[in-house]
């Protein structure tokens, strides 16, 4: 009796720890909410794992549906199954048999918010159904794209070669957006890069060197994103014309041309008001040696008049 009960308490153990083991093989990694530009596309992130050895694609299904009810099913390899609303919208990116259930959803529509749950089956064996209703993603429509950001130097070098970095977010990488610019740019670079949790950032470098010619005007980056949306970002470019002799030559010949005219200027209206003084005073002296004279010749009269009348009185 006693043996049995202890043999049935191992077995039961086993099971709890069997069961235990089990249901956490079962489990997948999916980003909880991404945003997803209208008429573009949005590729969803997702890997996952269940028990046993790995199998080959062939040997899985994988599916993704709404969380409020499986059964609206928007992916699975028999197109059939899929509501309407998602036919010919929906691909598997990822590999199932690596465990990878990357989705892509194509041509988003504003009312494709989800959330959406992936759900794993390997047929033919029991208990191989799994749907990861803890893991879903909810999709943040976005009417219109972000604007490119353009890096430069604040001001430019005449005849120096410059590189102009533009650069946007996107969660579409299997159809990033084309990045432009409004000067020639065939040799510009194009990177793409996975930031996190499905977020992207494509960027373009232009090397360019301006001119005297470029200087205030506008150069632009523009991103087209696939579905057909666009936007633009502008900067103002501004040229430091580049040092030569002629730059030195002619301020200082200017400053000294300007110096000898204003010199010349003075010198001969010194000259003219020393002239216009010297005629003063010289008037004024002849002036009052006239008065003199002619006071003295009265003066002579007087007294010979005087002597005239005193002699015939006498």
């Amino acid at each position: 009796m006693k043996k049995q009960a202890r043999f049935l308490f191992c077995w039961l153990c086993l099971q709890v720890i069997f069961a235990s083991v089990f249901s956490e093989d079962w489990g997948a990694a999916v980003v909880p909410s991404m945003n997803a530009l209208v008429t573009s596309c949005v590729v969803v992130p997702c890997t996952f794992k269940y028990p046993g050895t790995e199998l080959p694609d062939s040997r899985m299904r994988g599916i993704w549906h709404e969380k409020a009810d499986w059964k609206n099913i928007i992916y699975q390899e028999d197109k059939t199954v899929i509501v309407d609303s998602f036919k010919g919208r929906t691909k598997l990116l990822g590999r199932l048999g690596n465990k990878n259930c990357t989705l892509e959803i194509d041509e988003i529509k504003d009312h494709d918010n989800g959330p959406f749950c992936f759900r794993a089956e390997i047929p033919g064996q029991d208990k191989s159904k799994f749907s990861f209703v803890e893991n879903c993603v909810s999709l943040i429509m976005m009417r219109d794209p972000d604007d490119p950001t353009l890096d430069q130097k604040e001001v430019l070098e005449d005849g120096v070669p410059t590189t102009f970095k533009c650069f946007v977010e996107h969660t579409c990488p299997s159809h990033p957006p084309t990045l432009t610019w409004s000067r020639a740019n065939k040799d510009a670079t194009t990177k793409n890069r996975h930031l996190s949790n499905g977020v992207w950032e494509i960027e373009s470098l232009l090397t360019l060197t301006p001119t005297e010619q470029d200087d205030h005007t506008l150069l632009n980056c523009t991103a087209s994103f696939h579905g057909g949306r666009k936007s633009l970002t502008s900067k103002r470019i501004y040229v430091k014309r580049k040092a030569n002799i002629f730059h030195i030559i002619i301020p200082v010949v200017a400053v000294i041309g300007t110096a000898i005219l204003f010199g010349g200027v003075c010198f001969v209206m010194t000259k003219k008001y020393k002239r216009q003084i010297q005629e003063l005073q010289t008037r004024g002296s002849v002036g009052m040696r006239s008065r003199l004279s002619r006071m003295s010749h009265r003066f002579r009269s007087v007294d010979w008049r005087t002597t005239a009348v005193l002699g015939q009185l006498m």
